[in-house]
């Protein structure tokens, strides 16, 4: 459990191989979590009540929420239904058949920060909403293909753009990924769009989240007056998947897996 290793002249931090154990108990922890909700996504719940659960699941584990007390925020889940886009605050909203709906989760276990994000619908979901989660889910995992050593974060972001656009879909420019390991938020910024050959070049030992947010409208958002729930502008739905990952000799490693192989809501 080692936080040695050198940093970049871009700021970011190489890890050390044996660190790679540490993140993958916190993402194993946090996806198990995203797991363990699911069965509790249903029409007539709050999200309140699915952030209570989450809340005695870290619990349970051992481990701290990273997001209870960062910046004065209260809560171990971000939740997120139909067009707010990320960072939506749990509470009394009830989800009706159809809502479609992100939940956050990032977990500290032994220093070591979990995050991960994944769709679930409450009942059916439309046609479109069904597919706005399917491009989302895919553009991320186009992101990771792209994630390994002498590739840039511009083509991460170059894979994830051009895949929904290429599917009639914008790619939200306010929000990125972001560096992880022994700190929530660190360098790089991972932006989720951008030009090949661009910005940073991967090297093994990084750490850092890739978590596309993706509208079937267009891509501009505002906050609302909670200074935290963000929102499509043009009330258009909006969905986002999240994982941890590290660059590997070959590739990458996610460490965010769901222990049940349900990160796609409708798979399984």
């Amino acid at each position: 459990m080692t936080n040695n290793g050198r940093v970049t002249k871009d700021g970011i931090r190489i890890y050390e191989p044996q660190d790679f154990a540490g993140m993958n108990r916190a993402g194993r922890l946090a996806a198990r979590i995203l797991d363990d909700v699911a069965d509790h996504v249903v029409p007539g719940t709050t999200t309140g009540a699915l952030d209570q659960f989450i809340t005695e699941q870290v619990e349970a584990a051992g481990a701290t929420s990273a997001t209870i007390g960062y910046k004065g925020y209260q809560h171990a889940s971000c939740i997120s239904v139909n067009h707010v886009v990320c960072h939506g605050i749990p509470g009394d909203k009830v989800l009706k058949d159809g809502d479609i709906l992100n939940i956050d989760v990032t977990v500290i276990v032994d220093g070591w920060f979990g995050d991960t994000s994944r769709m679930y619908v409450a009942g059916t979901a439309s046609r479109k909403a069904e597919r706005l989660v399917q491009v989302t889910h895919d553009a991320l995992m186009k992101g990771i293909e792209a994630a390994r050593p002498g590739n840039t974060f511009g083509d991460i972001g170059h894979a994830i753009q051009v895949y929904a656009e290429s599917n009639r879909m914008s790619v939200v420019r306010d929000f990125c990924g972001h560096g992880l390991g022994r700190v929530f938020h660190a360098p790089p910024n991972v932006l989720h769009y951008g030009r090949p050959g661009t910005g940073a070049v991967l090297e093994e030992g990084m750490f850092f989240t890739i978590e596309p947010m993706i509208n079937l409208g267009r891509p501009e958002t505002k906050v609302l007056a909670d200074d935290w729930t963000a929102v499509t502008r043009d009330k258009s739905l909006s969905a986002q998947f999240e994982h941890s990952i590290g660059i590997t000799a070959q590739g990458c490693e996610i460490f965010t897996l769901s222990p049940n192989g349900t990160f796609h809501p409708t798979s399984g």
